[in-house]
């Protein structure tokens, strides 16, 4: 390592920000230089934190000669327009999911960053986890076979979570496809190889309050025969960080007094009509970063890796279970945990993927392409529910060897 420290500028200090924020301030190889968004009390936050510059746009932002790269964590429409802004300034990008809105969007960014000579990075997203990184090293070693069915199922409160309107309409990338449905997507793909061929599935709209979709099912099938079955509901009712002991999706353990928080957030509006998802906006802008009510995530116990629900990939000789402390391998004569380290730094595995392109030039696995092809897979559920039908894939790309 080269003891270089990457200059970070960010673009949209909102909750995906503060989701990303340990990783930035705990990773001695990245540095917060500077930051954009139209709030000002998140600006006057920023900027009394990290003592760093502060722009109301993010093409102030992007032309900043400070900065280096800009992580993206504006609104999902405004995805591509901003990646196209970074690489035109020659910035570094690191865009959160979902990639973009259309796969148009998603080419040209590929197009904007490869003009620019720039690296081009699609995350967080739970593929990064260290426990599905070991789980693909388990099955690249040969000692289990090949994949041939994954299972992965995750039940959360992600639709009664406060959220602006956008956050609820899908043709502005609201709903849970479009902001959940790529973590599993990209596990899936990473864990077997790559190359989905097809996808059929179901959505699910039970809310009329909560007018987009909260809940889906989608079968992969894979070039090579393997399938997945996909599983995913934010109707706020059972949890599936039950499955992983009670440890969190950010990997810290989940006190009882949480289960039903979401819908009493909501109940406590006061507000009706029109006027209520003003007032909901306006709950979650203060919960949010420099918010009034902004409070830094706590944990109850000392975390572990993060995770998204249940994964179970069953391989020719074996099942692997991917979990916040490592992997269990079930194999024919007995099951046993191939154990992971606590993390010392939160999602570190995005900076080492961000940092070894940048700095060693070592191709990202998490690209340009593979956020494409990844969410392909996730516009693909959505036509398929929509039509009732198989839709096949035509932007595949294989996992590159590591």
């Amino acid at each position: 390592m080269s003891g270089r420290r990457l200059r970070v500028g960010v673009a949209g200090l909102g909750r995906a920000f503060t989701l990303m924020l340990p990783t930035f301030t705990c990773d001695s190889r990245v540095k917060l230089v500077a930051a954009a968004d139209p709030r000002s009390e998140a600006r006057l936050a920023f900027a009394a934190d990290f003592g760093g510059r502060v722009h109301e746009t993010v093409e102030a932002l992007c032309a900043d000669d400070s900065v280096e790269v800009v992580y993206i964590a504006t609104p999902h429409p405004l995805h591509a327009e901003h990646a196209a802004l970074a690489a035109a300034f020659g910035k570094h990008i690191l865009v959160e999911k979902p990639m973009a809105l259309t796969l148009e969007e998603c080419a040209a960014m590929i197009d904007a960053a490869a003009r620019a000579h720039v690296t081009l990075i699609i995350g967080h997203s739970h593929s990064f986890d260290a426990p599905i990184a070991l789980a693909r090293a388990i099955i690249e070693s040969g000692a289990v076979g090949a994949v041939t069915m994954i299972q992965a199922q995750c039940y959360t409160d992600f639709l009664y979570r406060l959220r602006r309107p956008d956050e609820l309409a899908t043709e502005r990338g609201g709903g849970v496809v479009y902001s959940q449905a790529a973590h599993q997507v990209d596990i899936v793909r990473l864990l077997a190889g790559g190359r989905v061929r097809s996808v059929r599935a179901l959505t699910g709209a039970w809310d009329a309050s909560r007018p987009t979709e909260g809940a889906y099912a989608a079968l992969l099938a894979f070039d090579d025969g393997a399938y997945a079955s996909l599983v995913y509901s934010g109707y706020a009712h059972f949890d599936s960080d039950e499955f992983c002991g009670g440890t969190s999706e950010l990997g810290a353990l989940k006190p009882a007094s949480h289960y039903g928080s979401a819908r009493r957030g909501l109940a406590a509006l006061d507000a009706t009509g029109p006027e209520r998802a003003i007032a909901e906006a306006q709950a979650k802008a203060r919960r949010g970063y420099g918010g009034a009510t902004h409070a830094p995530a706590k944990s109850a116990g000392s975390p572990w890796h993060e995770h998204f629900g249940s994964i179970i990939v069953s391989c020719e000789r074996a099942d692997l279970r991917p979990l916040p402390t490592g992997v269990m391998v079930y194999g024919d004569a007995d099951a046993r945990m191939h154990p992971l380290p606590r993390p010392a730094v939160p999602r570190a595995e995005v900076i080492d993927e961000l940092y070894a392109a940048i700095v060693d030039g070592v191709p990202a696995l998490h690209d340009g392409r593979w956020g494409m092809a990844t969410h392909e897979v996730c516009l693909g559920m959505l036509r398929s529910a929509r039509e009732g039908r198989d839709v096949a894939m035509r932007h595949q790309v294989a996992l590159r060897a590591r």
